[in-house]
């Protein structure tokens, strides 16, 4: 649970920076999240590209192909929303959607029971969730045709999301935790390449976003998907979705830390809801374990 949290933490300071990059510097999305994964890809092949590596990705090749792209669309699914109907929307359905989607599947196939304590350790993770990224509306109106178009994302980035939970567990345990992160960063590189057929992806010339997407390589990519599948190898797939709600929490006290911003009462209400919910999910997952 601590690790996946810990991926949850790596990916709430990610989002600060791709904010960072895409408004100061300029860089579309699609740039960042190809960089991001190539960075990622070479510093995973630098550290666990032993021999064999090769001949047990190719024994888990279907799998890796389908959850590297899940892990590369995503993303782009989710940056889509945003560009259409701002960010709180798309960021609620695309973090609240899938610890829903894989609870339901779980119990469907009986690997999970449905019972008062994860009924309300749900409700609580998902309504703290939305207490703190809903604090203020993105305001304007939108038309319906275009608010279609950005939930539908949305809606999409939660399913892609989903499926990527519960199929990385399976890859980590079949793999281990290092070779998994590795060919995932690298499809997810490959898939994300194929933007350049319909938008740039220049390496920027100047120090400062440079050394940014080297951050999010390096950090958010190579060691929070090294957490994160070491967190989905141990736990069920409804802990792990709950765990990375840390993502926004983290986005919201960086941002009130580091850029000034006051955090309202009903967002810390928020972050003890979250952090209550983490807590009695990893007591489920324990007990269960042991």
């Amino acid at each position: 649970m601590a690790a996946a949290c810990g991926a949850g933490f790596l990916w709430g300071t990610g989002a600060l920076v791709v904010n960072l990059l895409i408004a100061r510097f300029g860089l579309s999305p699609e740039n960042v999240s190809f960089w991001r994964f190539v960075v990622g890809a070479a510093v995973l092949l630098a550290v666990f590209g032993r021999p064999g590596l090769l001949r047990a990705l190719r024994a888990q090749a279907g799998l890796l192909l389908a959850a590297g792209a899940c892990m590369a669309l995503y993303v782009s699914c989710w940056f889509l929303g945003i560009e259409r109907i701002g960010a709180a929307v798309p960021t609620l359905i695309a973090l609240c959607l899938p610890p829903v989607l894989v609870t339901l599947l779980a119990v469907a196939r009986g690997r999970e029971r449905l019972d008062a304590p994860l009924l309300l350790a749900l409700a609580a993770a998902l309504g703290g969730t939305t207490l703190v990224v809903l604090r203020h509306g993105d305001g304007g109106e939108v038309a319906a045709a275009t608010l279609a178009a950005g939930i539908a994302f949305s809606v999409a980035s939660a399913l892609l999301y989903a499926g990527f939970t519960l199929v990385t567990g399976r890859l980590a345990t079949t793999l281990g935790p290092g070779q998994a992160t590795t060919g995932l960063t690298v499809v997810a590189a490959a898939v994300m390449g194929l933007a350049a057929f319909y938008t740039p992806l220049a390496w920027p010339n100047e120090l400062p976003p440079e050394a940014w997407l080297l951050y999010l390589g390096l950090v958010t990519a190579a060691i929070a998907l090294l957490c994160f599948n070491w967190g989905a190898q141990r736990l069920s797939p409804t802990a792990l979705t709950v765990a990375t709600l840390v993502e926004p929490l983290t986005a919201v006290l960086l941002a009130a830390l580091l850029l000034g911003q006051d955090l309202a009462a009903t967002q810390w209400l928020g972050a003890v809801l979250m952090i209550a919910s983490i807590g009695v999910l990893g007591r489920r997952d324990a007990r269960r374990a042991a």
